[in-house]
């Protein structure tokens, strides 16, 4: 969980947001994983990219919501795929657990994100600053869920 705490810490620091110490992200991904109701995933040999998944019951299905909480792949492994096969695995695990939706916020401003997100399916479903987006993963454009939002 070492890697992931790192991998985390980077991320925020690229975008200039506070974070805690590698080490204290690590601790805490570590409690969350052991919840069972978040699950990480890696990519590259370094690892080089994560997806952070967090689950809970649905309120309008038997099923799950699935909430793409992180997402990050180093700066020097951009433009290789690894982002295209993260998402890729991403979204396999959200079905493979039983998720009916799929969110996840970005800034308006990240396009080359969003493109990614909106290549494989995702829609815009914010008003205002930032982007929340949202799919489904059995193909219905119906989406119900929260309305989550990212930080202006």
């Amino acid at each position: 969980m070492e890697s992931v705490g790192q991998m985390l810490h980077d991320f925020n620091v690229e975008f200039d947001d506070p974070t805690p110490a590698p080490g204290v992200l690590a601790d805490r991904m570590r409690e969350l994983v052991d919840s069972d109701d978040t699950v990480v995933l890696l990519a590259g040999k370094g690892p080089d990219g994560l997806s952070v998944l967090r689950f809970r019951r649905a309120i309008w299905s038997e099923g799950l919501e699935c909430y793409l909480a992180e997402f990050y792949v180093k700066p020097s492994q951009r433009g290789r795929g690894i982002g295209r096969v993260l998402l890729d695995s991403s979204l396999h695990e959200a079905r493979q657990r039983g998720a009916d939706t799929i969110d996840l916020g970005t800034d308006e401003t990240d396009t080359v994100a969003r493109h990614l997100y909106e290549s494989h399916g995702f829609t815009n479903r914010a008003n205002g600053k930032g982007a929340q987006l949202s799919t489904s993963t059995n193909g219905n454009s119906d989406l119900y869920g929260p309305s989550i939002r990212c930080p202006d």
